[in-house]
């Protein structure tokens, strides 16, 4: 009965999470059609949507668009993880990997430099290792870049860059063109979306040499060099409650529930769990977009710092952060007497010591660098018939500066 008082979603869940721990699904078995899930359960398209969504996102299930859904690679990982538990009925947002890190629009030197959609660095008779990109027009794209082009330099390769817009279409057509060109491998930066590329699974499945670097897909076991964006929330959380603050926001640019987005606010509810502290949903702003190119006063994010509702600001990109600062100058608040932000990544272009924004560095130049390490030592044993996959997890650092400060009591 008890079974019987839980939405029909996580029903749905639960039965997979049985057979899963069970033993009757194993690694990459896979899962019935949404179509057969609906007829077994007698549910709508949407219920079922949401079941193997959730499903994939914890880990337990990877899913390929116009193939189906997979247990897990690396499945007994996460069942190790449980062990012990009371029962299976493990709801808990935990995935095989993590991730950190959003490549947003910020500055347009990259454009300059590109003079399009793509770009190429390469050398005469050099072989190419390809970068697929969604945007390269930041400072955290152009550090991870930078990263890259240290350990490519020195080498036989020469990079060509594809950008993608954060299109998954173009992404498709961007690792094929590269291949067909004859590309010895690539290190891919996957465009934000909730349905993977069938076309970088199936490089996986053909033992084609590519790195992830940045964002994974959760599930499937791949090389990757990244930053760990739970601890990142965490520690954007941890600084500013030690200044004081107990009305911190959280701020995404996307409504688009990634990875991305969902591992930082993670960090960020944990920190507050930790703290006995109240999750306020009011403060977790992910529900809007944002237009960049003007301060729109009636867009719920003005509104919601002329309200003054929070103390502090943790923006999952540096362009936010700016545009955050932007809206306290027009309202009349001062950052950080009235308001602090504290950003991810550095939204300057780190020319001084040290910059305006308080930021959670992922350093990037380090992940780059650590891709292209991964790629080149796959190249040096071609031969191999089961390679392991080698991932790189980067520990976020807390970079303070002058757009934080202790919170100051407001008069009435």
């Amino acid at each position: 009965m008890q079974n019987e008082r839980k939405p029909l979603y996580m029903q749905i869940q639960q039965h997979f999470k049985d057979m899963i721990v069970q033993g009757r699904l194993r690694e990459n078995d896979k899962i019935p059609s949404e179509k057969e899930l609906m007829e077994q359960f007698d549910v709508s398209r949407i219920t079922v949507a949401n079941a193997l969504m959730q499903l994939a996102k914890d880990g337990w299930i990877y899913r390929i668009p116009g193939r189906g859904s997979f247990v897990s690679e690396g499945i007994g990982e996460l069942l190790h993880r449980h062990q012990g538990s009371a029962s299976p009925d493990v709801t808990s947002r935990t995935a095989l990997d993590g991730n950190a890190g959003m490549l947003v629009h910020n500055a347009g030197a990259a454009d300059a430099l590109l003079g399009g959609g793509e770009a190429a660095l390469q050398t005469s008779g050099r072989t190419t290792i390809g970068l697929v990109m969604p945007m390269l027009v930041d400072y955290f794209a152009i550090r991870l870049l930078q990263g890259i082009n240290n350990i490519i330099a020195d080498s036989p390769y020469s990079l060509q860059i594809v950008l993608t817009y954060n299109s998954i279409d173009r992404e498709k057509e961007a690792i094929k063109d590269l291949i067909r060109k004859g590309a010895a491998g690539l290190i891919i930066f996957p465009c934000d979306a909730e349905t993977y590329n069938e076309e970088i699974l199936s490089l996986k499945m053909r033992g084609y040499p590519f790195v992830l670097i940045d964002r994974y897909l959760p599930g499937v076991a791949t090389n990757l060099s990244r930053s760990d964006g739970m601890i990142g929330g965490q520690l954007a959380v941890d600084y500013l409650w030690s200044l004081g603050h107990r009305e911190i926001a959280i701020c995404s640019d996307s409504p688009l529930p990634t990875i991305t987005v969902e591992e930082r606010i993670n960090g960020y509810m944990e920190a507050l769990k930790q703290k006995e502290a109240m999750i306020n949903p009011a403060l977790i702003l992910t529900d809007f977009n944002v237009d960049y190119s003007e301060i729109d006063k009636k867009h719920p994010l003005y509104r919601f710092i002329k309200n003054q509702i929070a103390t502090a600001y943790i923006t999952l990109n540096g362009r936010l952060g700016l545009h955050i600062y932007s809206i306290c100058k027009e309202l009349g608040l001062k950052v950080p007497e009235d308001v602090s932000i504290l950003t991810f990544d550095d939204p300057s272009p780190g020319l001084h010591e040290w910059g305006y924004f308080s930021h959670i560095s992922q350093s990037e130049v380090e992940m780059g660098e650590a891709a292209a390490r991964i790629l080149l030592d796959i190249f040096q044993k071609p031969d191999a018939k089961e390679p392991g996959y080698t991932k790189v997890i980067l520990e976020p650092k807390l970079i303070e500066s002058q757009s934080t400060g202790p919170l100051r009591k407001r008069t009435t």
